[in-house]
């Protein structure tokens, strides 16, 4: 059978090479093999398939740059195991770059010489989708934003509907009419955004977050028209798309004159905003933003909300998510947030900068053909949990939250999973004087 891969497809997958900055170069020229990135890799860890190291998935790429970027790798490919892109080929990068990786940066901080291996599958994903060879899974995830504002292709009235209903319960919960959700408000300072799973299957983290606020006497208001965190664009490696998902959110913000943008709980929705969107738009954001995890930790210092550990008895664990901890830094704040609103808190052992990735990362919960290795990487947590003794896994991110649950399902764990807003909702305390300021 001959090569389906045509030449064009070849000149596109290329051009992540045309003007080859200093960063891809090294990384594409310095792996010396040591092992180190293999025994960091959940995937490895998970299958023991030597095939799957991170140091294999750094040679495919690089193997691609020799044989049309070199001299020796043009002249003598065997020499230097320079590679010439053909269907088998690309079949083993997609395999490889996006069922063979969660992106979770874990091999990176192992690396004995540094080389940002994360930064090298995600231009190797990038020339895939240069040559349209994203997952169908995973683009057709992609297309539902882009067509529809949000990953979930959630009809507006859907999502209003959700709101209103939510919104009275949350009235009915905390016994006071003044208790809302806000819609498309004008110069609040908070513009709050959702993973759309939340409107679609776990409403009660909007209520939470929405008691928080309400709680915490905030200015805030959800967008309807664009309230989506998530930019999966950031792992199907389409910088375009990725751009006109951010630009969406970044203009909603200037629409509603918004001073600061609080980015809900989702680990690579943090990061393709925060960290990513000022490149994939190429400016600075005229306004801050910040996690809400980083919110929640300020409400708690401020003692704009207060809370009783000891309404949460059970023996709580935390799950880090890897693009929300090792990708952007955010690390103490939900171990400060559990420290004062439960009673019994036990680290996974590892955690911090070391956690595992539950499997869930990259695009992977898309991807339903990965599904039996997704599994197999969460059997890892699942072990991790399980030591423990906790009976609630607490973890900032909704990727992660479904893959806990199907983790939770498989291994059976018989714990809970919950989200950070969702423990602090849970431990909040009212008394008659705080009813009376937040009424006021």
């Amino acid at each position: 059978m001959g090569n389906t891969i045509t030449d064009q497809q070849i000149t596109k997958g290329l051009t992540v090479f045309d003007n080859i900055d200093g960063k891809l170069l090294t990384a594409l020229n310095s792996c010396v093999h040591c092992g180190l990135c293999a025994t960091s890799c959940p995937v490895f860890l998970a299958t023991k398939d030597e095939k799957l190291t991170p140091a294999h998935k750094v040679d495919l790429v690089a193997s691609i740059y020799k044989k049309y970027c070199t001299f020796s790798g043009k002249l003598f490919p065997g020499l230097v195991s320079a590679k010439a892109i053909d269907d088998e080929l690309v079949e083993e990068m997609v395999d490889q770059l996006f069922g063979a990786c969660t992106m979770c940066g874990r091999c990176n901080i192992h690396c004995s010489i540094g080389v940002d291996i994360e930064y090298l599958v995600r231009t190797g994903r990038t020339m895939l989708a240069n040559m349209d060879k994203v997952p169908s899974t995973l683009q057709s995830t992609v297309d539902s934003a882009l067509n529809t504002g949000n990953n979930m292709a959630i009809p507006t009235e859907e999502f209003v509907d959700t709101l209103e209903w939510l919104e009275e319960d949350l009235q009915d919960d905390l016994e006071d009419e003044t208790a809302k959700i806000p819609l498309n408000e004008i110069e609040k300072k908070y513009l709050y955004t959702l993973n759309p799973r939340e409107p679609k299957f776990f409403p009660l983290s909007i209520s939470a977050m929405a008691k928080v606020f309400h709680v915490a006497k905030e200015s805030w208001t959800l967008s309807t028209k664009m309230y989506d965190v998530t930019n999966y664009a950031y792992f199907s490696g389409n910088p375009e798309h990725a751009k006109i998902i951010a630009k969406r959110l970044d203009d909603e913000m200037e629409e509603l004159k918004a001073e600061e943008c609080v980015l809900a709980e989702c680990g690579h929705g943090s990061r393709s905003f925060r960290w990513e969107a000022p490149n994939y738009l190429d400016k600075k954001l005229d306004y801050n933003v910040l996690t809400s995890v980083e919110l929640l930790a300020e409400y708690l210092r401020d003692g704009r909300i207060k809370t009783d550990p000891n309404l949460i008895e059970e023996v709580v664990t935390l799950h880090d998510p890897c693009n929300l901890v090792r990708g952007g830094g955010v690390i103490d704040e939900q171990r400060y947030i559990l420290s004062k609103t439960v009673k019994n808190f036990v680290e996974m052992t590892p955690h911090g900068t070391e956690s595992f990735c539950c499997g869930g990362g990259g695009g992977h919960l898309a991807m339903s053909e990965y599904n039996e290795r997704r599994m197999k990487m969460g059997e890892l947590k699942a072990e991790q949990i399980r030591k423990t003794g906790a009976t609630i896994v607490a973890t900032p991110c909704h990727n992660c939250v479904d893959q806990l649950i199907q983790i939770n399902h498989a291994f059976k764990l018989n714990v809970q999973i919950k989200t950070l807003a969702e423990i602090v909702a849970d431990s909040i305390v009212i008394n008659s004087e705080d009813k009376n300021r937040i009424q006021d």
